[in-house]
């Protein structure tokens, strides 16, 4: 059973400037290990946890360091959640996440479904 659906599009170049106007904004948005990508893969990336929140009914409390999105050996993405992601996934009873993300020209989008 789906318990949500979730959709985020972020501009790459307004992204790019956030990034470089705010000090530590990268640090606060995005785990160790996605931290050293390029600003789309960022860019997508972000959009993906906006969808992920979304999902699970945007709860106050989140924080982004719970949520890492990670690629396969295959080259798809899934998310990894620990903390108060995590809770709140487990709270709605998210078993299974499928996820989506695309760069084209200066946009990323992510798509993200939550299932029991």
């Amino acid at each position: 059973m789906i318990v949500g659906i979730g959709v985020d599009v972020v501009d790459v170049p307004r992204f790019r400037r956030q990034l470089e106007r705010t000090p530590g904004l990268r640090e606060r948005l995005f785990t160790p290990a996605e931290r050293q990508l390029n600003t789309r893969a960022l860019a997508a990336r972000f959009a993906a946890k906006e969808a992920i929140a979304k999902d699970l009914g945007a709860p106050s409390g989140m924080n982004w360091q719970d949520c890492t999105i990670c690629v396969d050996g295959s080259g798809d993405p899934y998310p990894e959640l620990s903390g108060t992601v995590a809770a709140a996934a487990r709270a709605r009873g998210v078993a299974i996440w499928h996820l989506s993300m695309s760069h084209d020209g200066d946009l990323a989008t992510a798509m993200v479904v939550a299932e029991q």
